[in-house]
């Protein structure tokens, strides 16, 4: 095998796809890069037995073959490269990469040994990957990092003809957030449980190339993506995604807007003084929200802005990190917390003008602490 590409064009692709590869993968070949070089173009594969991710470029392909290089080493070397035409050539056991002055031989490995990659299901949809990338940068912020607990790793997506509705949960708080896409089908209904992890890397990296095409697997094992030259594939998460839409309150007789950006700055602010799993406290009444940090001997803070209350005065504890990681999920100019009593949970939507009307698209459900007085 022997290609010449530039380097941006050969350490972008590398580096995408050394994204996808376990850094404990099941098998040593799995650590490599896979390499195919034919027909004036090189496909670049990645594999973990979970998630699977392939790019093709152009290049100019002087000998057409197959081989397999550490990805991690393979990133390394391509971002160091100098800024000229690079050149990878086999030779023997190893892998020759010449840049400029720059010369590196790595190893290879066997490429027998590495596994087929599963095949991109066939497309449902297309959606638009701005849209896309904005509603997972919102609900991933939901989604639990505990591990022992796989199936709340997930972002579940639930399909209803033209809507994709996305849904996560840690058990404290609660996001939901909803598209519209193009289905091939009309009338569609599934649903498919996704790592946030790998919906996050998608929405990064597919979704800012216009349209985004998504595939889900007929035997409901499998999901697709693919924009451009790229496309992924990943195992959806296996087991029972618990109810959640049912949480979101339907009748809330307490409701405050309030900036977003003011909100942001003070809760950062006050939550300086906020210990480890000490709450920050808002107490809304007319025309106002107070919020507060810290209790006895402790170091305490306190500040004070501007809300607009519709119903009765309600003072409310949260944790600061859920709070300000909801907050920072929106980006609309004010945000609108309704509330049923103080100790149920708060539920946050976008609302354009302080005194205007939320929108639902998405939803942030956050669980109050408990005050001692509740």
């Amino acid at each position: 095998m022997k290609f010449s590409v530039e380097r941006d064009v050969l350490a972008e692709a590398v580096s995408w796809t050394a994204r996808s590869l376990s850094q404990r993968p099941p098998s040593p070949v799995l650590a490599g890069i896979l390499m195919t070089a034919e027909n004036g173009t090189v496909t670049l594969a990645g594999f973990d037995y979970e998630v699977s991710a392939r790019i093709e470029i152009a290049a100019d392909v002087e000998e057409e073959g197959t081989t397999l290089v550490s990805g991690k080493l393979l990133a390394e070397i391509t971002r160091s490269l100098p800024q000229a035409r690079a050149t990878l050539e086999t030779e023997g056991s190893k892998v020759n990469v010449s840049c400029g002055r720059s010369r590196f031989h790595v190893p290879t490995m066997p490429v027998s040994e590495y596994p087929d990659l599963p095949a991109l299901p066939e497309v449902s949809g297309v959606v638009d990957g701005e849209a896309f990338a904005s509603a997972i940068s919102q609900v991933v912020v939901a989604a639990s990092k505990d591990d022992t607990l796989p199936v709340l790793t997930g972002v579940k997506m639930e399909i209803e003809d033209d809507l994709i509705t996305f849904l996560a949960t840690d058990r404290y708080r609660l996001a939901m957030r909803e598209v519209s896409w193009r289905p091939l089908t009309p009338g569609v209904s599934t649903s498919a449980l996704v790592k946030a992890k790998t919906l996050n890397e998608v929405a990064r990296t597919l979704a800012s190339g216009g349209e985004l095409k998504i595939a889900l697997a007929a035997n409901g094992d499998l999901i697709g993506f693919e924009s451009g030259s790229r496309r992924t594939t990943s195992l959806l998460v296996d087991g029972d995604y618990p109810k959640i839409r049912s949480l979101f309150p339907e009748n809330t007789p307490i409701h405050a807007t309030v900036s977003t950006s003011a909100l942001v700055e003070v809760v950062r602010r006050v939550s300086v003084v906020a210990e480890r799993n000490t709450p920050v406290r808002l107490a809304f009444t007319q025309g106002q929200v107070s919020l507060d940090a810290g209790t006895g001997e402790d170091a305490k803070a306190e500040e004070t802005i501007e809300a607009h209350l519709d119903g009765e005065d309600i003072t409310v504890a949260f944790n600061p990190a859920y709070l300000s990681e909801g907050l920072n999920a929106f980006n609309s100019e004010f945000v609108r917390f309704s509330f049923t009593s103080a100790p149920k949970p708060a539920m946050i939507t976008a609302q354009d003008s302080l005194e205007g009307e939320d929108s639902d698209a998405y939803r942030y459900l956050v669980m109050p602490v408990r005050l001692p007085n509740d």
